[in-house]
C-alpha cells in the first residue's frame, strides 16, 4: 500500500468517535477513554488520525448506533476532513458498521477490529502471528466476513481498505472455517516447539520475574534499563506483543533471573485475544515473581490496575504468586506529589516508586527482587531407595538436582528447588 509514483506510504484519513452510552453500567470517563482511543489509532502506521470528538447517547440505535440527525451531521464532517476511516471506541454489530459504512461511505472499525488491526502488524513471532490470524478470522466471521483476505499476508496492517465486501457470504464463511482449522493444525505444531523450548528453559534454575501492566505502563522501558536489550520502547499502545526474555544477575551476590516483557493489558480487551496471547501469558503463569508495572502519573492510574489484576485473575495467576508493585513515571509527576508517591512506597515492602527513563528508584527495584526471590528456591538433600524410581525420573523432569551419587541402597541427590516444588514431590 502506497502511492507508486511517489514510493511514499499511502496515508489513510481517520476520524475517531467515542460513542458516551448513559444506560452503560461500565461507562468511563468520555474524555481521558477519547484520548486512549486516539492512541490506539495513532498505534497503527499508515493512519493519520484527523479529528475526535465524543459523541454523547442516551443510548445505542439498534440499526445505526446513531440518531439519524447525529449521522448526517457527522457525515458533513467526514466528508468536510475527506475521512477514508471511522474508528468507532467501543462495540458496533454488523449491521451497524454495514449501514454506517453505506451511510459515510467510508470504511469503520469498532474498537475490536482496531485492536485486531495493531495486534496483526505487531505479532511477531510464527505463534503471534497464527494467534492474531485465527483471532481475526474467528472475529471477521461474524461480521459477514468484511475484508477478511488480508490476514492470509504474514504481517497484518490496515486490511480494512479494500477487499471482497459481502459477496458470496456462504463461500467465505466456508474459506474462512478451512483456513481456521489449517491454522489450528499450524498452531498446534508451533505450540508444541514452544513447550519443548519451555521445558528446556525449565530446567535451567532461575527464577522467571514476569513484567506486567496496562499497555503504555513504561514495561518495555524498564525491561530495557534493567537488560540493556533494545526491545521497541516507544510512547504508543501495544508496542511489545511477543514475550521477550533475558537472563539477569541481580547485583550484591543476588540470583540470576530470567526477566520476561509481556504485552499490554488494556480494559475491554477482547476476550479473543486473551485467548490468542496465552503465547505471552504463559510467561506469567509460570513466573516465579510478577513486577506489576503501574503508570503513575496517569488520572486513571487506579482503574488501570484494577483491570490488570482482573486480567491476571481470569488468566488463572495464582494468589500465592509473589508480587511487587512498581509505581513507574514519577519523573512526570509534579515535586509534592513525586515525594509523596516515594514516601508511600517507601513505607509498603510491596511497592516501588521509580522512573525507568531517569533511573530514580531502580536499585530499590533491584532489591526488592532480590529480597523476594533469596530464600525461594533452596537446596536439599534427599536420599532414594531404587524403590523411588519414579520420585527420581519426576525430580530430572522438573530439572532441580544439582549433584547425584548412587549409593548401596539407591541414590542422593542433591537438589536445588522451590517449597511449591518440595510439596509436589512429597505428595508424589
Amino acid at each position: 500500500m502506497g502511492d507508486p509514483a511517489t514510493g511514499e506510504p499511502a496515508v489513510t484519513r481517520a476520524w475517531v468517535l467515542h460513542p458516551d452510552i448513559r444506560t452503560d453500567d461500565r461507562r468511563r470517563d468520555p474524555a481521558r477513554a477519547l484520548d486512549e482511543a486516539v492512541s490506539l489509532a495513532a498505534a497503527l502506521p499508515g493512519l493519520e488520525v484527523a479529528g475526535a470528538e465524543v459523541v454523547r447517547l442516551p443510548k445505542p440505535h439498534p440499526g445505526m448506533l446513531f440518531g439519524s440527525g447525529k449521522v448526517a451531521e457527522l457525515k458533513e464532517r467526514l466528508e468536510a476532513a475527506e475521512i477514508e476511516l471511522v474508528l468507532i471506541d467501543g462495540p458496533v454489530s454488523p449491521v451497524q458498521q454495514r449501514n454506517l459504512e453505506k451511510e459515510w461511505g467510508v470504511k469503520l472499525l469498532d474498537r475490536t477490529g482496531l485492536i485486531l488491526e495493531i495486534f496483526s502488524d505487531r505479532a511477531a513471532t510464527r505463534e503471534g502471528v497464527l494467534q492474531v490470524e485465527m483471532a481475526a478470522l474467528s472475529y471477521q466471521r461474524t461480521r459477514l466476513v468484511r475484508a477478511w483476505t488480508h490476514l492470509e499476508r504474514q504481517r497484518g496492517g490496515l486490511g480494512f481498505v479494500g477487499g471482497p465486501g459481502e459477496t458470496q457470504i456462504e463461500a467465505d464463511r466456508r474459506a474462512i472455517d478451512e483456513q481456521l482449522v489449517r491454522l489450528r493444525r499450524q498452531l498446534a505444531k508451533v505450540v508444541k516447539t514452544r513447550e519443548l523450548h519451555r521445558k528446556a528453559r525449565a530446567k535451567v534454575p532461575f527464577p522467571i520475574v514476569a513484567l506486567v501492566g496496562y499497555t503504555n505502563a513504561g514495561k518495555s522501558t524498564l525491561f530495557n534499563h534493567l537488560t540493556g536489550a533494545e526491545v521497541m520502547a516507544k510512547d504508543m499502545l501495544f508496542a511489545t506483543l511477543d514475550p521477550t526474555m533475558r537472563r539477569v544477575k541481580l547485583p550484591d551476590g543476588g540470583p540470576e533471573v530470567i526477566l520476561s516483557d509481556t504485552v499490554g493489558f488494556i480494559s475491554d480487551l477482547p476476550t479473543e485475544l486473551v485467548a490468542a496471547f496465552r503465547a505471552t501469558l504463559e510467561e506469567v503463569l509460570a513466573a516465579d515473581l510478577i513486577v506489576h508495572v503501574r503508570d503513575i502519573s496517569h488520572p486513571e492510574t487506579q482503574e488501570q490496575a484494577e483491570d490488570v489484576r482482573a486480567i491476571l485473575a481470569t488468566l488463572g495467576v495464582e494468589e500465592d504468586t509473589l508480587q511487587i508493585e512498581v509505581w513507574n513515571k514519577i519523573d512526570l509527576l509534579d515535586p509534592e506529589h513525586r515525594a509523596a508517591a516515594v514516601n508511600s512506597a517507601a513505607r509498603d515492602a510491596d511497592i516501588v516508586a521509580l522512573s525507568a527513563v531517569t533511573g530514580q528508584g531502580m536499585d530499590d527495584l533491584l532489591t526488592a527482587i532480590s529480597q523476594r526471590l533469596s530464600g525461594l528456591r533452596h537446596e536439599t538433600v534427599l536420599d532414594l531407595p531404587f524403590s523411588e524410581g519414579r520420585k527420581r525420573a519426576w525430580l530430572h523432569a522438573e530439572g532441580v538436582i544439582e549433584d547425584e551419587e548412587q549409593t548401596e541402597d539407591g541414590f542422593r541427590l542433591t537438589v536445588l528447588w522451590t517449597d511449591r516444588q518440595a510439596q509436589k514431590f512429597h505428595d508424589l
